[in-house]
């Protein structure tokens, strides 16, 4: 009988053999459960798993496997048993919490485990692309995509600005942060937390200081909507580069582009006006071009920059580390590229928790509860979340697919055509962790909504997986097609969803122009040097000046000691605080000012007051 010693090290087989005694430990876990505990929508099997003793079978039937491959070929094998483990685990699963979009989701997880099975994992040597020169139409073309994205953008999240619908959170935050930081040079607001505080004391994100610069010019928040248009839209020099590296030509090139520019998602994100998210697609596109470069400087520099974007920008970096240092090790590139993976992924770690333990100690503390759904007995930590895949990765998968979803992930991976999917390179399912992570597996409602910025990270990864696949076509048509069918999905989705959402804003300011000016005229009375407490909706207006309060959230105190308070009279909600069995909570606002001295100084028409404190 031969002995197979070399299987034993073969990276692909020993990352098989890992999946299937994952796989094997997590079916006799779950199969040990209770069956009332197999419920997928709550937590009860968390409590009742063992991680001790998951570990130890999964250790074991690892072992036997390792023991297995010395002495048989066992690949084929151990492929089927992969499909029969999920095949097993979809079953019980199913029959404990079945919906029909859980269903589809095990059966395409298994038909392409199936396909797996049947053929294997590519394991080709990756070839060294070198970039492909266009012609100059599809520059042209690809530019004047571009600008008109700013433009479409622009129009809209300045006339968001302009009817005066941007709210405190997240735009007069940032319209505060970016005047002090032009008259102080730190991002100090009061707005945000009911007193001065460093922005970075909620949210690490020293990128912001790449856009001052041209802030200054003009200081006004509108200036900071058109710029987020602006660093967007740069997204396709990097994706105009990546695919030159993958030697599609030039009108493939504009195509790609296209698909990002019309990419719901895209324009769909800034919806929400401008967030430090914004940097994600650009920098993370210029991290992959760097990776595909091989080039150690530009990725650590690329890798260093997107760190500085947020404190959670870390596990986008760490998932390209992770994913560079698979494709090393599987395809047998050279050490300095294995290297570089591995120092990616380290540096990535060791920022998040340097990050996160400086906000938890010295600011606001992480925000945590946007995985509500995997908190155990009222408490939350990420450890409960990777707990869960590893031991009960049919919750995960559950929670995935749940009814409020499955729109975003239409609108996000309908408009690709399924391209993100299509390859035998498994390794590079990795780049669907952020997708999977950050907008399908939480239920903070906000994170599965194009229409926010948190879709910036994953598009960036949902891209770079196109532009990997597309690559890979042997027949040059067969690329035309797939991404002209991808464009016109991408289009239409645009136009249908996004588009008309958008304009909605600079007809509304067209349409109540003069109303719009008239609020304007009278918060303009109020002096430069003030403090002032306001409704949610002028704070984005007032915002330069050294001490400005939301009505709604701070605290008596600090709306008593402020000069001016202005009111948008007919906005209930934000004097929920006030009211008494819900209800006068405008007019007992009124007389808590009245009472402390303050006297109405200006007035608009039965929506706006703004009240002076008697000794100003």
């Amino acid at each position: 009988m031969k002995i197979h010693l070399s299987k034993l090290l073969n990276p692909p087989d020993l990352i098989r053999r890992l999946i299937l005694s994952w796989l094997l430990g997590a079916v006799m876990e779950y199969l040990l459960l209770p069956a009332s505990y197999r419920a997928l929508p709550g937590m009860d099997a968390f409590g009742a798993v063992s991680f001790g003793r998951f570990l130890l079978l999964v250790a074991g039937v690892f072992s036997l496997l390792s023991a297995l491959a010395i002495w048989c070929n066992t690949p084929k094998a151990e492929r089927w048993s992969i499909v029969a483990a999920f095949a097993l685990l979809s079953l019980f699963a199913l029959n404990a919490s079945f919906t029909v979009p859980f269903f589809v989701l095990c059966l395409l997880i298994t038909a392409a485990l199936v396909i797996y099975a049947i053929k294997g994992w590519n394991g080709q040597m990756q070839l060294t692309f070198e970039p492909v020169r266009s012609g100059i139409a599809p520059v042209v073309l690809t530019a004047a995509l571009a600008v008109g994205f700013v433009v479409f953008v622009s129009l809209w999240t300045v006339g968001r600005v302009l009817c005066m619908s941007t709210p405190t959170y997240d735009m007069g935050i940032f319209s505060q942060m970016f005047y002090s930081m032009r008259t102080t040079g730190m991002p100090i607001t009061t707005v945000e937390r009911d007193g001065p505080l460093s922005h970075f004391m909620v949210h690490m994100s020293p990128i912001y200081y790449l856009l001052l610069p041209l802030y200054c010019i003009y200081p006004k928040p509108e200036t900071l909507q058109v710029l987020q248009a602006m660093v967007l839209a740069s997204s396709v020099i990097p994706l105009w580069l990546l695919a030159g590296r993958r030697n599609l030509k030039g009108w493939l090139k504009l195509l790609l582009c296209a698909l990002l520019l019309f990419y719901p998602s895209l324009s769909g994100g800034t919806g929400y006006d401008i967030h430090e998210n914004c940097f994600l697609t650009p920098l993370l596109l210029w991290l992959f071009y760097a990776m595909e470069r091989r080039s150690a400087w530009l990725t650590g520099l690329f890798a260093l920059l997107t760190l500085c974007v947020k404190e959670d920008a870390a596990v986008y970096v760490a998932v390209a580390g992770l994913y560079l240092t698979l494709r090393a090790v599987l395809h047998r590139e050279d050490k300095k590229t294995i290297f570089t993976g591995l120092g990616v992924m380290s540096v990535a770690i060791v920022w998040f928790l340097a990050a996160t333990a400086y906000i938890n100690t010295y600011g606001d503390g992480l925000l945590t509860d946007r995985f509500y759904n995997f908190s155990y007995n009222g408490s939350f930590s990420m450890m409960n979340v990777i707990k869960t895949v590893l031991l009960i990765p049919m919750k995960a998968l559950f929670e995935c697919v749940d009814a409020e979803k499955l729109s975003f992930i239409g609108l996000t991976l309908l408009p690709l055509a399924g391209l993100p999917f299509f390859t035998r390179r498994y390794e590079r399912y990795v780049l669907l962790i952020p997708y999977v992570l950050f907008n399908l597996m939480p239920d903070y409602r906000y994170l599965h909504d194009i229409f926010f910025q948190y879709t910036f990270g994953s598009a960036a990864f949902l891209f770079y997986l196109v532009v990997l696949n597309v690559s890979d076509f042997k027949i040059a048509y067969s690329r035309l097609i797939a991404l002209g069918a991808a464009v016109v999905l991408c289009a239409t989705a645009f136009f249908q969803q996004v588009y008309p959402v958008g304009m909605r804003y600079p007809q509304q300011y067209e349409e109540y122009k003069d109303y719009y000016t008239f609020v304007r005229q009278m918060l303009d009375k109020i002096p430069q040097d003030a403090s002032v407490a306001a409704t949610t909706y002028y704070t984005t207006y007032l915002c330069d000046r050294d001490e400005l309060y939301d009505v709604k959230y701070c605290s008596r105190e600090n709306l008593l000691s402020c000069q001016y308070v202005a009111l948008h009279t007919t906005s209930s909600t934000n004097y929920t605080r006030y009211a008494v069995n819900g209800e006068k909570g405008y007019e007992n606002l009124a007389a808590l000012l009245e009472e402390n001295g303050y006297t109405v100084f200006a007035k608009g028409g039965n929506y706006l007051v703004i009240y002076v404190k008697a000794d100003q």
